[in-house]
């Protein structure tokens, strides 16, 4: 659950028509969740096995495969925003996301461009942008948030791109602010868990500690994201469900539990989390000791600059896999 005192904050990483409708109300109500995110992944899984989706898709025939996506995304986070707007008219929380088209992750004008027409579409003060961070992202979230659209920089693996986002947010906020804007807020995305896939066999077999280089990487930014002393702008620790049973499914939400943050996860992972113990507060993580542990892993062979390379590079395909795989089938979709 949300802690508003200690400032910790808890959003559903789900999308789906029906839920939206039932469940999704239910848990914003009670405070278990005041937020939520999105990414092509999640829309392919709902829009490809929900049956929600049926009615809408035969109303759309003739559209292109891009349209009819918009036509059932802009519609699903327009009604996420609706459900989640007292959340927000209340404070600095009640955010949904929405990426752009991954496929202009390395395109300024075009992420922009794309970023304006999605806000102005859905037309709810609510959402959030979601602009993967690579070099031309930077600037795309810097114009995004200097004309009031809220930010959310995803795929970041490493220090070096969160203070890339950071200076851009900055900069947007600043300019935003200057102009007379009153709110606009921005969140850095910090992938966790897949670290931990990524590296654990060969740790293990190094007789080195497995599921702590997520939660390592992801104190380090919140630190640094911490000491610029913007309020306006949060870590958000994403990639946070686990994989397999060796470890609590919470796991990440309880090893990343601190103020001034936001936890995106799965449903089960928010409910294993609700049905445990009140959580102790971990976060910050001293410097000193971050830093020893990823000197013990240099020590033993791993350059987290490849990693870091790496998993960026593995994010990107991913996501721009399943918006390829969600356009084919939707072109491939029965209208009738």
């Amino acid at each position: 659950m949300v802690d508003t005192d200690l400032g910790f904050s808890l959003w559903l990483d789900f999308i789906e028509r029906d839920f939206l409708r039932t469940r999704f109300v239910e848990l914003v109500e009670n405070g278990v969740v005041n937020g939520a995110t999105s990414n092509p992944s999640i829309f392919a899984s709902a829009i490809g096995s929900s049956p929600a989706y049926r009615e809408a898709l035969a109303s759309l025939a003739g559209k292109s495969p891009k349209e009819k996506y918009e036509a059932l995304a802009f519609e699903d986070i327009k009604n996420a925003a609706i459900v989640l707007r007292g959340v927000y008219d209340a404070g600095s929380e009640g955010y949904i996301s929405i990426e752009v088209d991954p496929f202009l992750a390395h395109d300024t004008d075009g992420t922009v461009a794309e970023g304006r027409r999605i806000f102005k579409t859905i037309d709810e003060p609510n959402v959030m942008i979601k602009i993967p961070a690579t070099e031309a992202g930077y600037e795309a979230m810097t114009e995004l948030l200097s004309d009031g659209i809220s930010v959310n920089a995803t795929l970041v693996f490493s220090p070096a791109q969160a203070r890339r986002c950071l200076d851009a947010m900055k900069k947007g906020i600043d300019e935003f602010e200057n102009t007379g804007g009153e709110r606009v807020e921005a969140v850095i995305s910090v992938f966790v868990s897949r670290f931990d896939r990524k590296l654990d066999e060969t740790l293990a077999a190094k007789g080195l500690p497995t599921a702590q280089t997520g939660i390592m990487n992801a104190a380090k930014i919140y630190n640094m994201v911490q000491s610029n002393r913007t309020p306006s702008i949060r870590t958000l620790f994403a990639s946070t469900g686990v994989k397999g049973d060796h470890l609590p499914a919470d796991y990440y939400i309880r090893s990343l539990y601190g103020p001034h943050c936001v936890n995106t996860a799965p449903l089960h992972t928010i409910e294993a989390f609700e049905a445990g113990e009140k959580p102790e507060v971990v976060l910050p993580i001293p410097e000193e000791e971050i830093d020893a542990y990823f000197e013990t892993l240099h020590s033993h062979g791993i350059v987290m600059n490849e990693v870091h390379h790496e998993l960026m590079e593995e994010g990107l395909g991913a996501f721009e896999k399943a918006f390829a795989d969600l356009l084919e089938e939707l072109a491939d979709a029965r209208e009738a």
